[in-house]
């Protein structure tokens, strides 16, 4: 099917959910055959899409439309207790932000947090290979965004600067630091740098009522969820 501004779109066969068991899941891309643009990206970021590695997507299921993208508004952002004492675990670290690209380090990390995080699963035991088809793409405006402890690598938020914000696209860091909360440590950096750069908006990826993967994904509010083709204004009052 044609997107009504060109953009070519393509769906996927059905295969298992990832995330709701019982389920089947389909996407739908943008044009698979031609090399995407950042003008393409910002644009359908705008309804719902998300990026991995090369590849322009969303969700496009026959009889579920359950996965809702998610974005906060990042000036209106009020952060809870837990993301606060997450914060408070982690002001020995540093940060610090570059290009998306590849080094042993970076892998290194990578492959220990899916070996101890998705252990048989299908994503351990990564190679190099599989490290920049999913993180990295030579068309995408892209960032490493790096928690440090002493100079050692902890935490990497894969992170797109997009026209309207930034995008979170995935986050690796080491399971022997779990306790730290690493992975809202790194949303809440995410937030800050979307900030610091006078931009409205931090992209969460999609956001599943049923999966408890995602419940952490609720509780940065307020923010907008893309719901019948428009974004809605939604504040969860559950505090944590």
């Amino acid at each position: 099917m044609q997107h009504k501004s060109q953009i070519v779109l393509f769906q996927s066969p059905p295969e298992p959910c990832s995330y709701l068991q019982d389920h089947t899941s389909r996407n739908i891309y943008a044009d698979p055959l031609s090399t995407p643009t950042m003008g393409m990206y910002n644009q359908l970021i705008q309804k719902g899409f998300r990026r991995s590695g090369h590849h322009i997507y969303r969700p496009h299921c026959d009889t579920c439309q359950k996965c809702i993208s998610v974005r906060v508004p990042v000036e209106q952002f009020q952060p809870k207790r837990s993301q606060k004492r997450a914060q408070s675990k982690n002001l020995d670290l540093t940060t610090h932000v570059s290009k998306a690209s590849y080094s042993d380090e970076y892998f290194q990390l990578y492959e220990k947090y899916l070996n101890h995080r998705h252990k048989d699963s299908g994503m351990d035991n990564p190679t190099s290979v599989d490290f920049e088809r999913f993180l990295i793409s030579d068309w995408c405006d892209s960032l490493f965004c790096e928690l440090r402890l002493n100079g050692k690598l902890l935490c990497v938020a894969v992170t797109d600067h997009m026209s309207t914000g930034l995008s979170a696209v995935y986050t690796f860091f080491d399971p022997d630091y779990e306790k730290r909360s690493l992975g809202t440590t790194a949303i809440m950096m995410q937030i800050a740098l979307t900030q610091q750069l006078s931009m409205p908006y931090l992209y969460l990826g999609y956001w599943i009522a049923e999966s408890q993967k995602m419940t952490y994904k609720s509780l940065f509010n307020p923010q907008e969820r893309y719901i019948a083709d428009q974004w809605v204004k939604c504040t969860v009052k559950k505090l944590r």
